[in-house]
């Protein structure tokens, strides 16, 4: 799949298709994410919950 990136104000955005959050089990209004760069490879993740019950 190939993405373009979009600009908003001073910075650049990704958009990610709700088919693609449901798969990552995202939720955009909730969730916060983890990114990770490998060479030139961008990972990206759910962040762990580190809330304590």
């Amino acid at each position: 799949m190939k993405k373009k990136l979009y600009k908003s104000g001073n910075a650049w955005v990704l958009l990610m298709q709700k088919p693609i959050l449901e798969l990552l089990d995202i939720n955009p209004e909730e969730d916060e994410l983890e990114l990770e760069v490998e060479g030139k490879v961008l990972k990206v993740k759910k962040a762990e919950d580190n809330k304590k019950a």
